[in-house]
């Protein structure tokens, strides 16, 4: 795709500091993580990391409520989420309001 600058947003900022190598990976199971991600980091002329909590990102907040509920028969296996690439950006404007005026993803808040 060709991108030369990235920013990277992030709830975690233990792991925000791990990645740049401000701080030590104590964690044995992040470790490979962290070491790939800094691997990938060389292919940009600029990364940025941002730390942003995750109360003040309510998309981050829905998705790690779903990935929490999911349980699969082998621990250490984790399914494959699709991802597709579009050739326009989408933006959340697009999205249509809920009947009842609430995001569509209050209900999975509050469940």
């Amino acid at each position: 795709m060709n991108i030369q600058e990235l920013l990277i947003i992030g709830d975690s900022d233990l792991l925000v500091h791990q990645v740049q190598g401000e701080w030590a990976t104590k964690n044995t199971k992040i470790l490979p993580y962290v070491h790939h991600i800094q691997e990938l980091m060389k292919r940009f002329t600029k990364i940025e990391f941002k730390h942003v909590p995750r109360i003040q990102n309510e998309f981050l907040d829905a998705l790690a409520t779903l990935s929490s509920m999911i349980q699969h028969p082998d621990k250490n296996f984790i399914d494959l989420v699709p991802v597709r690439i579009h050739n326009q950006p989408a933006y959340c404007a697009h999205v249509e309001e809920e009947i009842d005026g609430k995001p569509w993803f209050h209900g999975i808040k509050e469940y």
